[in-house]
């Protein structure tokens, strides 16, 4: 019986890695097409999120068929919540790519408005969360993952300038607030997907210390 947990649980792995590769590509391909105002790649990105949201089912089934037929217990039920949570906060961080891409098409229908915003820097944080975040699950890595955790601050520091920095844009050009209004909903976007990493950070550091950090962080 044991034997064949550990089999089932290698597959549930296998799964979420792959799901894993294929969120992290589709934020930097959303990324990628907003700096670029390549609107094929948004839609691209768009019309993938039906993919990802189909994996994240089929990978939810696979998990419940696992706890009706072997009733885990201890790490082994441990192990199975983990990838249930984090399953579901990798079908977010896709849905976040492709609300970014919605924002993409809408700015590259303009591409002459200016971008007072910090969202390269932003990016460049978030992909790095993200990527951090991933390896440390693949490499069961506990110092990564706390990594993660305190970059989450710098990210909200950096939207919190964001949103200043729009409310001063606007108010000496009143003009361009739906266009720059775009760039800011992006910024969100940005930050809410550096909460769904720290989300699997903190997941990856529950799966190996059984450890809840959730909220006790400073």
């Amino acid at each position: 019986m044991a034997h064949l947990i550990r089999q089932e649980l290698d597959r549930l792995e296998k799964q979420l890695l792959t799901l894993s590769a294929v969120v992290e590509e589709s934020v930097q391909q959303a990324i990628k097409a907003l700096a670029g105002h390549d609107r094929e790649l948004a839609r691209q990105v768009i019309d993938n999120d039906k993919q990802i949201n189909r994996l994240e089912v089929d990978l939810e089934e696979e998990c419940l068929k696992v706890l009706a037929l072997h009733q885990p217990v201890a790490n082994d039920l441990r192990m199975i919540v983990a990838i249930l949570k984090i399953n579901n906060d990798l079908e977010r961080i896709a849905d976040q790519a492709a609300n970014i891409c919605e924002r993409a098409l809408a700015v590259s229908e303009s591409p002459q408005t200016i971008c007072p915003l910090e969202l390269d820097l932003m990016a460049d944080k978030v992909i790095d969360m993200l990527e951090k975040a991933l390896d440390s699950l693949v490499n069961a890595d506990l110092k990564l993952a706390r990594t993660v955790l305190d970059l989450d601050d710098e990210v909200d520091t950096i939207h919190s300038q964001n949103y200043q920095a729009f409310k001063d844009y606007v108010r000496q050009h009143p003009d361009t607030v739906d266009s720059v209004l775009n760039y800011l909903t992006v910024s969100r976007y940005l930050e809410r997907i550096a909460d769904l990493a720290t989300n699997i950070a903190e997941d990856v550091i529950y799966l190996n210390e059984g450890t809840i950090v959730r909220h006790t962080i400073a």
